[in-house]
């Protein structure tokens, strides 16, 4: 059997859009039967909610598709992620940049923008941290349209 593709999903927290993209991509994975063939994780470029649940927000919207992540606690990005996991995807470009200062030094898997495997006409995952419920929606939709660009692109790699 093949290794595992192993997928990483970056924020500034780790509360939110993150743990979010975690949840709906391993849905997607489930719902395509490839459990044993793509792990994932997210994690946070701060470290001011390690150990943390997700926004409970977070929590309520993604419960509403089907989407289990009050299981899921928050950690740092660390320079080993980028030699550990093949797509390291970031929610904005805030994010890109300071992962991408990580990788000019380590080297390891380029981080790129999540939302390239999409078709919304978004490039970047806005943070709803600050706004209301509608925003952590809006959050869903967007990372479950490129969730199932990510896995397509995943699943023609591997043919």
């Amino acid at each position: 059997m093949t290794e595992p593709v192993k997928v990483l999903f970056v924020c500034l927290g780790n509360i939110c859009r993150s743990p979010s993209a975690e949840g709906v991509f391993r849905k997607v994975v489930h719902q395509a039967g490839l459990d044993d063939r793509i792990m994932i994780d997210s994690c946070g470029t701060g470290d001011w909610h390690v150990g943390k649940s997700p926004d409970s927000r977070a929590i309520a919207a993604a419960r509403q598709r089907g989407v289990d992540i009050a299981d899921l606690r928050a950690r740092q990005f660390r320079s080993e992620d980028l030699d550990e996991y093949d797509y390291v995807l970031v929610m904005d470009r805030q994010n890109l940049a300071d992962v991408r200062e990580v990788w000019r030094q380590n080297g390891g898997t380029e981080p790129v923008l999540f939302l390239r495997f999409g078709n919304s006409g978004y490039d970047e995952v806005p943070d709803p941290y600050y706004g209301g419920n509608h925003g952590f929606e809006h959050v869903l939709d967007l990372i479950t349209e490129a969730s199932e660009g990510l896995l397509h692109h995943i699943q023609e790699r591997s043919a």
